[in-house]
């Protein structure tokens, strides 16, 4: 049985085509027409494949790749092995994305899984819902009353996209996702089993029980927003949740409700974020973090992974441990103790 193959390669450019597309600099002189047959790891480069280096980690496989050309930092040109072109730029690893979704398309978004164009047998598309030229829609999936899709749009097997819901041009909603009580922009991608709208955890605390607050806001999910697999965000309790534009979201990350999440900010997989919280531009939160309710992380801020975090964090800050802190503090405190520990250990 042969190996499949998942994605296939749209196009076989030249190095001159890469440094159209890229803007990085080409030694003079060097063979502008050899051609790309398709991309690989640093150290597995060879024939027609165009590598990158970006990690100076990885700096010593650049002089024994076997590949056509590398994407790297001026400061490594001398390092390139002879039969290797180096093609210059200050920023090697977007440079090889933007080749990467030009020469792969498929991969840079979730695609239909039963290849179809248009609505499916088997879908099941309410006769009030709206539908642009140029939607797909997958067997299994729903699309409810007064629903609007835009063109371009891919809804896929199972996925569930609620009454009156909004969708914006050129959106992935994966397999099995579900979408209620949202509006969301152009070029979303929601992965696999997301979850947006459900009602978020709103409850009247009292020694009888605890009632339950309806939760009557919805979720906006601005332009360019990627929600990575199994992800949830809540809708609001009596305002919007609200995703920026360009923000990336990774798997199984849970948003509260009434949260704001800023422009192009980075939220890594398993955090956490409780409602009313309000994430300003350019926040990055590392792998499971926890934030409290009702705090505000300024402009810029990062907070590193395991992190706890239960007060305000100011602009550009870099914070972390739990409780987090000022990263100087919390690295001293750890000196610190270590210290101790040495020393309580040569006690007698």
């Amino acid at each position: 049985m042969s190996a499949p193959v998942f994605f296939r390669r749209t196009l076989s450019p030249t190095l001159g085509d890469i440094v159209e597309w890229t803007g990085a600099t080409a030694p003079e002189g060097a063979d502008l027409s050899i051609q790309v047959s398709g991309l690989a790891p640093l150290d597995q480069g060879a024939g027609g494949d165009l590598v990158f280096l970006d990690n100076p980690k990885y700096a010593d496989q650049l002089e024994t790749t076997r590949a056509a050309a590398c994407l790297m930092a001026p400061r490594y040109a001398a390092r390139t092995p002879a039969g290797t072109v180096a093609l210059l730029t200050p920023e090697p690893y977007r440079a090889f994305a933007k080749v990467a979704a030009r020469l792969y398309p498929a991969a840079a978004r979730p695609q239909s899984i039963f290849g179809a164009t248009g609505v499916s047998p088997g879908s099941y598309v309410h006769p009030e819902a709206r539908l642009e030229a140029g939607v797909v829609v997958d067997p299994g999936a729903v699309i409810g009353p007064r629903a609007q899709i835009g063109a371009g749009t891919l809804v896929g097997a199972n996925a569930v996209i609620g009454p009156d819901v909004c969708v914006g041009r050129d959106c992935s909603i994966g397999s099995n996702a579900t979408v209620v009580h949202a509006l969301l922009g152009d070029r979303v991608h929601l992965h696999p089993g997301v979850r947006i709208g459900q009602d978020g955890f709103g409850f009247a605390m009292g020694p009888g029980g605890h009632l339950k607050v309806p939760q009557l806001g919805r979720v906006i999910i601005q332009n360019d927003v990627e929600i990575g697999a199994n992800a949830t965000i809540d809708r609001g309790a009596n305002r919007d949740t609200l995703i920026g534009e360009g923000t990336k979201i990774d798997n199984l990350v849970q948003i509260g409700h009434n949260v704001s999440v800023g422009r192009h900010c980075v939220i890594v997989s398993q955090v956490g974020v409780s409602g009313s919280t309000e994430l300003s531009d350019f926040v990055v939160l590392g792998g499971q973090v926890g934030v409290a309710g009702h705090l505000k992380i300024g402009p810029g801020a990062q907070v590193a992974a395991q992190s706890g975090v239960m007060n305000d964090v100011p602009a550009g800050a870099r914070w972390g441990g739990s409780p987090a802190r000022a990263v100087k503090e919390w690295f001293r405190e750890h000196a610190t103790l270590a210290k101790l520990a040495r020393k309580s250990g040569d006690a007698p």
